[in-house]
């Protein structure tokens, strides 16, 4: 109903406009009824591209060669059927009415299909994200925890008969356990920010990169306070459309995941660039590499290594939420192998979307 309203009101005010822009330029100007034709098909065309089905158009046909009969034919405001060419003009406004409705019917279907079809796909990637956010319940959380329960339970059970160096084995372990919990943790907060919106987009503010570099070294050297990054970045000061929270999250999963998995004493390198109306992230250790056939699908929630020892530290389900978190910024991720290593590339548009 509400679309019908605003179809007939769109069609009753662009026809009187175009009728008071005529009565101007027949009454001030040349006095030729061609010209007020144009100026009706002109808004015949505007009502077929703007209302929804054939009727307004037809209707809007029907008006406009009354119209220019009635008010722009001599003898004025009288309707003459007799007049040279009138049947020609009914029906050319008619073809251009029928014409253009269909044309943009099929236009608007199409668009509709697409959108439609683009909303199945967010829904898709949403379903599998939440699919990998389970088995990263089921098994990322549950074998840390397990283990937490194992060692602190050794510890308070056999503490008399442990030699120091076991105690501190023990809460060594804890300690490293429980980091990896907060980590995944926070990768599951992380994608509570982008699920819960129905767009699968971010809220987006300016923000300096350099600072979220800067937030997201001194996090993940919290963590790992060991670990050694090399930065190279402009030197002009650079902003960002993005959720820096994110985005953080992001630079905090991919250096972990070069540390941890790059069986490399080598630092990190990470490095900032601008390409036309992107911004370019790269991350690039001096490891091993990633194997050959998990690189088609590292990003889709799968642990990186089938090598990994502790049956927890894989970072599948961090890749993916990577991947997620850079789609909803409107950038794009990749991982390839290098001479020596791997490299995780990622984009990031300068200017915030439409």
């Amino acid at each position: 109903m509400k679309r019908i309203f605003s179809d007939v009101l769109f069609t009753v005010i662009l026809l009187a406009a175009a009728t008071g822009l005529s009565f101007c330029f027949f009454h001030f100007g040349n006095k030729n009824p061609s010209n007020i034709t144009v100026i009706y098909i002109l808004a015949l065309i505007l009502i077929a591209l703007k209302t929804t089905g054939y009727f307004y158009g037809i209707a809007t046909a029907l008006f406009c060669v009354v119209a220019v009969n009635y008010f722009f034919s001599y003898p004025y405001f009288r309707i003459d059927f007799s007049l040279t060419g009138y049947p020609v003009n009914f029906i050319g406004m008619l073809a251009i009415s029928l014409i253009t409705s269909a044309t943009t019917t099929a236009l608007k279907k199409q668009r509709l299909a697409i959108a439609e079809r683009e909303k199945e796909l967010a829904e898709a990637d949403r379903e599998k994200l939440r699919a990998n956010l389970l088995r990263a319940v089921s098994h990322d959380l549950r074998t840390p925890l397990t283990s937490i329960i194992g060692s602190s339970s050794s510890f308070l059970e056999n503490y008399g008969d442990l030699s120091e160096a076991d105690r501190l084995e023990l809460v060594s372990n804890i300690k490293e356990d429980s980091e990896w919990l907060l980590n995944m943790v926070e990768n599951l907060l992380t994608v509570t920010r982008i699920d819960d919106t129905s767009d699968n987009k971010v809220k987006k503010s300016a923000e300096v990169v350099e600072e979220v570099v800067s937030e997201a070294i001194r996090r993940l050297q919290k963590r790992l306070p060991d670990v050694r990054i090399r930065v190279s970045m402009p030197t002009d000061f650079l902003m960002l459309p993005m959720d820096p929270t994110l985005i953080e999250q992001v630079l905090i999963n991919l250096l972990e995941n070069a540390v941890v998995h790059s069986g490399s004493t080598k630092p990190v390198d990470l490095t900032i660039r601008e390409e036309d109306a992107l911004v370019v992230f790269s991350v690039r250790d001096h490891g091993k590499g990633i194997d050959s056939s998990a690189l088609p699908h590292i990003f889709e929630g799968q642990q990186l290594s089938a090598e990994t020892s502790d049956g927890h530290r894989g970072m599948g389900i961090g890749l993916s939420i990577c991947r997620t978190i850079i789609q909803a910024h409107g950038g794009t991720i990749r991982a390839e192998n290098r001479e020596k290593g791997a490299e995780f590339i990622f984009t990031l548009p300068k200017e915030k979307e439409n």
